[in-house]
């Protein structure tokens, strides 16, 4: 699987590797950019994603295997020490993958953004609903090859990831990379149903869960769900943000997050501090 891959800040420095989600790419996080100045940060595009290889057969990704061993290949290829993964939204899946497979010993801890520990028909009944009943969330045209409709879908479900609208320019630059997301490949991302508990009850690193208080992608009993099961987790919430406060609130996010990584790698033995 050939995977892009952005790495920036200095190469000895302690690393965080930011995971984005459904049917976006390592774009999202342009505003985490000035974190590498103090730590190596890890971009990927998800397989399917992006600038990624994009294989169509709905094997290539409808379990944990082929989403952990593509975090893992990246941590073995550049000699990763002790990472902190950061998923948003569909990423925290992969985190979750990656924890399913490979356990929590050569990682720092993780972040889940706007995510969960459940997927599809598995979610907690509440949260299902808000994400079926809400068609601009559901967004299903975006599943389907007639173009039109799923360029105007893709637009809406942009938009709704944030509380607020976006500028023009923002919305087109964001909806023209989500379309690099074949039809087939959101079909099979979109409809996994996954139940991680018990392997995030086993974890014994750090969790750190964060959503915006005007969520409508993952609203709050997704996080809570999450919250209630990592044995060492701590939660922020983001009062003016919706599913994307690292760009909605991105000062305050990148600060948030630096914390915590700070704390995670200083209790990591032989990790960079």
């Amino acid at each position: 699987m050939n995977l892009h891959v952005t790495d920036l800040g200095p190469l000895n420095a302690p690393v965080i590797m930011l995971i984005h989600g459904y049917s976006q790419c390592g774009l999202s996080f342009l505003r985490q950019h000035p974190l590498a100045e103090t730590h190596r940060l890890i971009i990927p595009d998800l397989r399917g994603h992006g600038q990624s290889e994009k294989p169509l057969n709905a094997d290539a990704y409808a379990s944990s295997d082929p989403w952990a061993g593509d975090i893992k290949a990246i941590i073995d290829t550049l000699n990763l020490q002790n990472p902190l993964l950061v998923g948003w939204s569909m990423g925290g899946w992969v985190v979750n993958d990656y924890i399913r497979v490979f356990g929590d010993t050569d990682i720092a801890g993780i972040a889940l953004v706007g995510s969960s520990i459940t997927t599809g028909q598995k979610l907690p009944p509440a949260a299902l609903a808000a994400r079926t009943n809400n068609p601009d969330v559901a967004a299903t045209a975006m599943r389907g090859d007639d173009l039109a409709a799923n360029l105007t879908a893709t637009a809406k479900f942009v938009q709704v990831c944030f509380s607020t609208p976006l500028p023009a320019e923002d919305l087109a630059f964001m909806t023209g990379f989500n379309m690099l997301c074949p039809p087939a490949v959101r079909e099979a991302c979109r409809t996994r149903n996954e139940d991680y508990r018990d392997t995030c009850a086993t974890m014994t690193k750090p969790a750190l869960i964060l959503w915006g208080q005007h969520e409508h992608l993952a609203p709050a009993p997704m996080g809570e769900q999450a919250l209630n099961t990592f044995p060492n987790a701590t939660a922020l919430i983001y009062e003016n943000s919706g599913h994307a406060p690292f760009w909605e609130e991105a000062d305050r996010f990148n600060t948030d997050l630096a914390a915590f990584a700070h704390d995670a790698f200083r209790h990591v033995k032989g990790a960079a501090a």
